[in-house]
């Protein structure tokens, strides 16, 4: 048996080595060789004191009798208040408890007492010669008081026993029990999700419905020739009384500034939504054990490194196409776009985690482990993809030539600025998967375990066609107001959706969950911003392109005067 980790109950990510606390250890810690996920969720298993062998049942085996000093006392009484809980592994099962026991009564007169568990109860499953189940119990177990202590140092003797049980359930559904030390809260509403799905492909059909006869009134408008005797007139008359999006042709293809960022953000965008989209997919065909400690962090880090070939590709090869030259500096901008936000927002959350001397501190070797991983395989990848990018980049070839003098855009109404758009692009991707953020953030800040990969990616495929959809009718809206600065203004309206994101982050933090405390908070909202900034890059990109794609189309089917 190994122990784990310590922590408080409600705050899943302020963890602590267990023998951080005065409890009966070897007198030569062991630590168990870890996988690289194991250690990214905080997992530091060590060799227990326990000596539990397979089917042998005894009862009250002594542990250990410990001598506690009036600073131990206290720092128990300190973990049994803030309701810690330990964790144990064996044979791969997890086994959880509290440290202790508090007991409060009363507002007059107030009653405080609190209690160590000085003895552990273990109930064992098995089947044939394998283990099924793993449980601790401390019903039928009497309590030490710790507030009534006053001989130092107190000596405390820890006991357990263990109770072994055949079953007939299979090892391979062994994991299939549910746990019952957490709350689960996480109550799949079905009914919510098919009307969320519903409503968003609705509202997909309804803008390309809308926007195709607009589309085609324009057309009809704009490229009706009577006869060729009356062309001239005609387009003189085009010329004077055009207005909408026909009218900036010539300068709707204006190179953007900043082209490296944006270039940059395509490709670092790109490159998140094939590593989403794999991990779902991978998900999907349960590649992943949900009950085994950090497999799916380990392959989030690992797809990172091997996709960082598709960030480079993409960036280069867009940024070429452009008419950009310090391709070189377009490679490192790429390649540091992300990287260098997670140094930054992980240095100060390992800081914080070090100086409280918690489990989610990275070690030396595994901070090392991932620098390697980024210098020796995601940084050349993304070299590499970048050289490949330019090499094979070709001409942008717009449809329409671009004037040298800029067009004056004329000004608008406050309901069809910028801002009011961008609220409105960020609000309606946002929308579609409001209702599958809490099982996300029940999941990732919480105890539960998502296991509806499924429906994950289905709303993952709506989400990105709703960003497909909405972007391409406010791209419409901006340019039948005649305004052609269309490039970072597509990337930003339904990037925006990461703000929402972040509010429903702030909302949950506060009124969804009990998470408290400096380390918590820090954890919380640094990874959450982060996880809002690949959010924003992800829907960017889709937004971008898919207004590109819509502005080729419509160019190359107008009829220039």
């Amino acid at each position: 048996m190994y122990v784990n980790k310590v922590g408080p109950y409600f705050n899943p990510h302020e963890t602590y080595h267990y023998y951080s606390l005065p409890i009966c250890r070897p007198q030569k810690v062991e630590h168990r060789s870890l996988t690289l996920g194991e250690v990214l969720k905080g997992d530091r298993m060590a060799v227990s004191s326990f000596n539990i062998r397979f089917r042998e049942t005894f009862k009250n085996k002594k542990l250990c009798t410990e001598p506690y000093e009036k600073k131990d006392i206290d720092k128990l009484i300190h973990a049994i208040e803030e309701l810690y809980f330990f964790e144990f592994i064996i044979d791969d099962l997890p086994i959880r408890g509290f440290v202790g026991h508090l007991k409060e009564s009363g507002f007059i007169p107030h009653s405080h007492q609190v209690y160590l568990w000085g003895h552990f109860d273990f109930f064992f499953e098995y089947n044939m010669d394998q283990l099924i189940s793993a449980n601790v119990s401390m019903s039928n177990v009497n309590p030490i008081s710790l507030e009534n202590i006053d001989t130092f140092p107190a000596q405390i003797t820890y006991t357990y026993s263990a109770t072994w049980k055949k079953t007939k359930v299979a090892y391979s559904q062994r994991m299939s029990k549910k746990d019952t030390f957490f709350q689960k809260s996480l109550e799949i509403h079905w009914l919510s999700i098919i009307n969320s799905i519903v409503l968003v492909i609705l509202l997909m059909g309804f803008v390309v419905i809308i926007l195709m006869r607009v589309l085609r009134s324009d057309f009809a408008r704009y490229n009706v020739v009577n006869d060729e005797e009356d062309s001239l007139v005609l387009s003189s008359t085009l010329d004077r009384d055009d207005n909408g999006w026909k009218v900036v042709h010539a300068d709707v293809f204006r190179l953007p500034k900043y082209k490296s960022l944006l270039s940059s953000m395509l490709g670092v965008g790109s490159q998140f939504l094939l590593i989403t989209g794999s991990i779902l997919i991978m998900a999907m065909l349960k590649m992943f054990n949900i009950h085994r400690h950090g497999s799916i962090n380990t392959a989030a880090v690992l797809m990172y490194a091997l996709t960082s070939f598709v960030a480079g590709y993409v960036s280069s090869n867009f940024y070429k196409k452009i008419g950009g030259e310090n391709w070189v500096w377009n490679i490192v901008l790429t390649s540091t776009l992300f990287s260098a936000p997670l140094f930054l927002v992980w240095s100060i959350e390992n800081s914080v985690a070090w100086y409280y001397a918690s489990t989610q501190a990275l070690p030396f070797t595994t901070v090392m482990i991932l620098v390697l991983i980024w210098m020796l395989v995601g940084f050349p990848l993304n070299v590499l993809g970048g050289i490949f990018g330019k090499n094979y980049a070709i001409s942008f070839n717009a449809p329409c030539r671009t004037k040298n003098i800029a067009r004056e855009i004329p000004s608008v109404s406050w309901y069809r600025s910028g801002p009011i758009l961008m609220l409105i692009g960020g609000f309606i991707p946002f929308s579609a998967v409001s209702v599958e953020l809490y099982y996300i953030f029940a999941t990732t800040w919480g105890r539960e375990q998502y296991t509806l990969y499924g429906i994950l990616f289905v709303v993952y495929v709506i989400l990105l066609s709703v960003t497909v959809c909405i972007s391409i009718a406010l791209t419409y809206f901006q340019l039948s107001n005649e305004d052609y600065r269309w490039w970072w203004r597509s990337f930003n309206n339904t990037g925006f959706a990461s703000f929402f994101v972040f509010v429903y982050a702030f909302f949950y933090f506060v009124k969804r969950s009990n998470m408290t405390g400096t380390l918590q908070t820090f954890e919380f909202f640094g990874y959450t911003l982060l996880a809002c900034y690949v959010f924003y890059l992800m829907l960017g990109t889709v937004s971008f392109y898919a207004s590109l794609t819509f502005i080729r189309y419509i160019y190359l089917n107008l009829k220039m005067d």
